[in-house]
């Protein structure tokens, strides 16, 4: 059975970057990265002269996003850094990564985020849902024009991350798609 995909972003779906800074939310554990293994919230590459980066995740998070019947894919600017340090702390196996090479960070003309094309381009055809907190109307008018089957753009709130209605939002999405072989 071809299971969806389910496009995950870190930085604000899984680490409420933009929480209170000083109050860690509950159930959610610090993670210190050396900046200059991973990119800051605005992706951009990172010191080691600098403190560490300091991410928020939830272990919880991985167990319910693998009881969701997605094929699970990083969509983040960390790439396969995420398999790395945010994996193992979820609970989560290695997974892919969409590489978006040379479009990383690259604003587009016509305000769609950077990542929606690659995103459509790696589906190649399959239903996706997309995990983030930067989609916006015109990044969902372009799935629906370039992508034949269902697309979920699904925006996470990166002072919040991930709650229960979000999970029961995406399960409820992989339930409406068809089965298919």
């Amino acid at each position: 059975m071809n299971r969806p995909l389910l496009f995950l972003d870190v930085d604000g779906p899984l680490n409420p970057y933009a929480a209170e800074p000083e109050k860690r939310p509950d159930g959610y554990t610090t993670l210190r990265v050396p900046r200059g293994d991973a990119s800051d919230e605005e992706g951009r590459g990172l010191s080691r002269r600098r403190r560490p980066l300091r991410i928020w995740l939830n272990p919880q998070h991985g167990r319910h996003l693998l009881r969701l019947g997605f094929e699970l894919c990083w969509a983040t600017t960390w790439m396969d850094e995420a398999n790395r340090w945010i994996a193992p702390v979820l609970g989560l196996p290695d997974l892919p990564f969409v590489d978006f090479g040379a479009v990383l960070l690259q604003e587009r003309p016509d305000g769609v985020h950077w990542k929606t094309a690659p995103l459509v381009e790696h589906a190649r055809g399959r239903p996706f849902a997309w995990v983030d907190d930067e989609q916006s109307a015109r990044d969902q008018a372009y799935v629906a024009a370039h992508h034949p089957a269902p697309g979920l753009l699904h925006h996470v709130d990166p002072r919040v991350g991930l709650l229960e209605t979000d999970f029961r939002t995406l399960a409820e999405f992989a339930r409406s798609l068809p089965a298919s072989s």
